[in-house]
């Protein structure tokens, strides 16, 4: 759930409810100056991995701050993260951010695929727990409470990189890479083993930030796993918040959710989302072509940690 302070909706809202409340705040023009929120907007849940019940506050703040995480419930040491791909501490089936001192945050990559699509560039974001709330899966609920705050346009523009040459990396299971373009385009495909049987039609989305809508096309996607794979995690204490409430879960090659698919290709939707929310950690607007094939967070964070290290090279 999500409440917006001095103003606590009772249900969550349908995002084309809001559509022209938000005209102005998509306008793509105007994702190029820097964006703060409005006033605090808190998202209660449980951390997926963790289980554990999380209380987040998204906070407006100054121009130049960037996306900065304060855990709560840690005193006695320093306990701010910066959202950078130099701060990423594991990739693991999530994106985990951590100073250095130990403190972290994990599966940060929803929320700032969010702050991302709707433009904020600036938000403070408090939270009493280890890991940000999973919610229902994707990034609609956080994109809900952003926009039911309201979105404030600061005095700078957007700090932006200019992709000058391509850079790829690969595993095993894909690759991603970046190369020059004059927008910001997310390219993403996704290859569907025998697994999922059924399940293998269409799998590949676009998305330019600069003209398209981040709350249509990507936020609502949610994340996915199998059965068998959610028991083995749970029999090891992983995954401990997993449910059929915020996670796509498929068994034997069908959609176990009652509601099924959100999309018939909801699932490279999601991938699409996770890449946004990883490549945020640039810290900058990237002015270029991201393109993949099965990407996970660990070839997203090898793309930005290669790229950076090229050009300071």
């Amino acid at each position: 759930m999500y409440s917006a302070i001095n103003n606590i909706p009772n249900t969550f809202h349908d995002i084309s409810k809001i559509d022209l409340q938000i005209k102005d705040t998509l306008n793509r023009k105007l994702l190029l100056d820097q964006y703060t929120i409005a006033s605090p907007v808190v998202f209660g849940g449980v951390g997926v991995h963790s289980g554990k019940a999380v209380c987040m506050i998204v906070h407006p703040t100054t121009v130049d701050h960037g996306i900065v995480f304060e855990r709560t419930d840690i005193e006695d040491q320093p306990n701010r993260i910066r959202a950078s791909w130099t701060m990423v501490q594991s990739t693991n089936m999530c994106t985990t951010i951590a100073n250095h001192f130990g403190v972290s945050v994990a599966t940060v990559e929803h929320i700032l695929a969010a702050l991302t699509g709707i433009g904020i560039t600036n938000a403070h974001i408090t939270i009493d727990g280890p890991e940000v709330p999973i919610m229902d899966g994707c990034s609609q609920a956080f994109c809900e409470g952003i926009l039911e705050a309201g979105t404030v346009r600061q005095s700078k523009k957007r700090h932006k990189l200019n992709i000058t040459h391509t850079v790829k990396v690969e595993n095993e299971h894909g690759w991603a890479q970046i190369s020059p373009s004059d927008t910001s385009l997310f390219s993403v495909h996704f290859t569907p083993s025998q697994r999922y049987e059924g399940l293998t039609g269409d799998q590949h989305q676009e998305f330019s930030l600069l003209e398209d809508d981040f709350t249509k096309l990507v936020a609502g996607a949610r994340t996915f796993g199998f059965y068998e794979d959610a028991q083995k995690l749970w029999a090891a204490g992983l995954a401990k918040g997993a449910s059929l409430d915020n996670t796509v879960v498929i068994h034997k090659g069908t959609v176990m959710n009652e509601s099924g698919l959100r999309f018939t290709n909801e699932l490279v939707r999601h991938k699409l989302l996770d890449a946004i929310g990883d490549i945020a950690l640039a810290e900058y607007l990237l002015v270029g072509h991201y393109e993949a094939l099965n990407p996970g967070h660990t070839l997203n964070y090898q793309l930005l940690k290669k790229y950076f290290e090229e050009i300071s090279a």
